[in-house]
């Protein structure tokens, strides 16, 4: 029997994770019936072959198996990297934070003839020398910038509008569709691949720690977050705020009043953030081929920490507890389980300073070993886990 509901129909409930019924040699395609009806969370463990990953030296070929899953079906593709990322000019140079911040805003240009422009805000601690950390957030607000550069971390913020536009029906292509035509991404795909090219840039300047890249979201910017820390490595740590459909919430298991894919990829509003096929889904996710604890997994061995609120109905927190409890016996099996995290508060849908500073605890903890005040596998819903019915290969 059906527990949750989510506007007005029953959707899939809480089942075993098994991977019964993909077709093994079906194309990647983003037509759902090429796929079978699985109400069952998919096994990250089992190639589209029907065979198993056996052993971690097994994991890249299934990891790699996976992203173009998401990739052909939900998000699309993302243009190469075009190697060409450069300065064009600093329009802001100002001390801030009662002198404990440097203000820089560098305008990059970058892709074909390099008619690309985006701005990268770029807040330094005014005194630390040696090369910081750094927090690259898919937006140009922090309400913390002080704390940060007090604790030796450079905040990067960028706006994603230059790369696309995001409103609902999206009336004209943005700047990375008019470049790459050719490239079936959509919006969130588009914003991803910013984010790397934020991070190409960051990774040419002295004052910045290259090994040491966190990169985040907030909601739409929280899904995007999440794909780019699934297709570009170099992100040390993945933190999606906030992100529920189409990020770290699951499709299969829905709470009321959560978006699902139907509504998320209604033409009026945001079918243009996935692949344009996406919606083919709509109310057959038990085809879908994956779930989003694939995103979860996807980002192993490195660090992933979801922030969400208990309040956020819309996005979907018990679909994000669910994932990350999907996704854990990937990390078990990789030798990082606390690699996989989570982390709720109090509220509603926001990206807070308290955000903000669980983001900055866990990046202590992670790259300098400082022993967090708080544990990052709380349960908001402790009631709710997974039934498993395969477990990590020995």
């Amino acid at each position: 029997m059906n527990r949750y509901k989510a506007r007005q129909h029953t959707v899939v409930v809480i089942a075993c994770l098994a991977w019964t019924g993909l077709i093994a040699t079906a194309p990647l395609s983003a037509a759902p019936e090429e796929y079978a009806s699985v109400e069952k969370l998919p096994d990250p463990f089992r190639f589209l072959d029907g065979s198993r990953v056996t052993s971690e030296e097994d994991w890249p070929r299934r990891r790699e198996e996976m992203l173009e899953l998401v990739l052909e079906i939900q998000y699309g593709h993302l243009p190469e990297a075009p190697g060409n990322v450069k300065l064009e000019r600093i329009i802001q140079e100002k001390e801030i934070n009662d002198g404990v911040t440097r203000l820089e805003k560098h305008i990059l240009t970058m892709g074909p003839q390099g008619k690309i422009s985006a701005q990268l805000d770029l807040y330094f601690p005014a005194s630390t020398e040696r090369p910081c950390p750094v927090i690259l957030n898919i937006g140009r607000d922090c309400p913390i910038t002080r704390e940060m550069n007090e604790r030796g971390f450079i905040f990067a913020g960028f706006g994603p509008e230059r790369f696309d536009r995001s409103e609902e029906g999206k009336p004209e292509p943005g700047a990375v569709e008019r470049a790459y035509p050719e490239v079936d991404g959509g919006t969130l795909a588009a914003w991803a691949w910013g984010a790397s090219r934020m991070l190409d840039y960051l990774l040419t300047l002295p004052e910045v720690d290259g090994e040491k890249v966190v990169v985040t979201g907030h909601s739409r910017c929280g899904k995007a977050a999440l794909l780019a820390g699934a297709v570009d490595e170099r992100f040390a740590i993945v933190n999606p705020n906030g992100s529920g459909c189409g990020g770290a919430g699951l499709y299969r298991i829905q709470a009321p009043g959560s978006e699902d894919l139907e509504a998320i990829t209604r033409p009026e509003r945001f079918q243009e953030w996935f692949h344009k096929d996406f919606r083919n889904f709509a109310e057959k996710e038990a085809h879908l081929p994956f779930d989003q604890h694939f995103m979860r997994a996807l980002v192993a061995p490195r660090p992933v920490l979801s922030t969400d609120a208990t309040e956020d109905f819309w996005a979907n927190p018990l679909g994000t507890q669910l994932g990350y409890l999907a996704a854990q016996p990937v990390y078990d099996f990789l030798g990082v389980p606390e690699h996989n995290s989570l982390q709720f508060r109090p509220g509603k849908h926001d990206h807070t300073d308290a955000d903000f500073r669980t983001l900055l605890d866990y990046a202590e903890w992670q790259f300098f070993g400082k022993k967090p005040e708080i544990a990052f596998n709380k349960l908001p819903f402790p009631g709710e886990i997974a039934d498993v019915d395969w477990t990590a290969p020995k």
